[in-house]
């Protein structure tokens, strides 16, 4: 039987009741039903992402969510690809946290997640856009570095971003970009992070979507390779962050996890201790 991970404590953790301040980002279909329950299950917080999904559609997946794990998951929504507000009511009923990106922050959209009963969330890319976030009555906000991979909001490396942010807004911040390893959840915690937002780690995860029904792609078509992809790959949109030269496996999203976790408590304990004696 396969050990937990050690449990990491920040508001980050206790406002949304997991264990491990590791958040799996909201990849388009990537992030589907199987990896977000496994990484919630594990002790993180699972996001799916459901891009242009129906009303109707949007309620079977979240049920089966749901019915998947009773641990806190989110639900992320590109505002672009919105097509019907109804799915954020349908979210918020559902899911722990309901999480925006590529708008301004909507003090409306805020309130109306949380009359629905969840924790919002807003990716941002600046100071400015962070500081709105909080005003808008945001529970947390997500500070993305210019290392992240899909929809880049950010244009500042993560880590000076990370600090001036951290400076600007009175709640819980997680980090986003480039974060692959547990040294690099270690050091976005020392640098004042209450979380680490990690994608391109979790795609090489076994409970990542295999592709359904053969579906031809044409040139310059915004769908990215799965792991049944055939053809000339390297011609598709590859939307991994820098971090992907840190993954070199493919393994369950539990062992990734408990990999961040041990290995970023062991790290954060030397610091904190300080250099062996003579």
């Amino acid at each position: 039987m396969a050990t937990a991970p050690p449990s990491l404590r920040t508001r980050f953790t206790e406002l949304v009741g997991c264990t491990v301040p590791v958040q799996l980002a909201g990849m388009g279909w990537v992030s589907g039903v199987d990896l977000s329950a496994a990484v919630s299950q594990a002790g993180g917080l699972g996001m799916v992402a459901f891009p242009m999904a129906t009303p109707e559609a949007l309620t079977g997946l979240l049920e089966d969510v749901r019915r998947r794990t009773t641990r806190p998951v989110g639900i992320n929504f590109l505002l672009p690809l919105l097509q019907d507000h109804a799915c954020i009511d349908i979210a918020a009923e559902r899911m722990s946290v309901v999480e925006f990106l590529w708008a301004t922050p909507s003090p409306r959209l805020v309130a109306r997640v949380q009359a629905g009963g969840a924790l919002a969330a807003w990716q941002v890319g600046s100071v400015e856009e962070a500081r709105e976030a909080a005003y808008a009555g945001c529970d947390f906000v997500v500070v993305q570095g210019v290392e992240a991979g899909g929809h880049v909001r950010g244009s500042r490396a993560l880590l000076p971003l990370l600090g001036e942010v951290v400076e600007h807004v009175d709640i819980p911040v997680v980090a986003a970009g480039g974060i692959a390893t547990a040294r690099s959840v270690a050091a976005v915690l020392a640098a004042g992070a209450d979380g680490a937002r990690i994608g391109t780690r979790f795609i090489a995860t076994t409970e990542t979507l295999l592709a359904g029904a053969a579906v031809p792609v044409p040139a310059s078509s915004p769908f990215c390779p799965t792991r049944t992809t055939t053809g000339q790959v390297d011609a598709m949109p590859l939307y991994a962050g820098e971090a992907v030269g840190a993954v070199t496996r493919i393994e369950p999203a539990a062992d990734v996890i408990r990999e961040l976790a041990t290995g970023a408590v062991a790290l954060l304990n030397r610091a904190l201790s300080g250099p062996d004696p003579d």
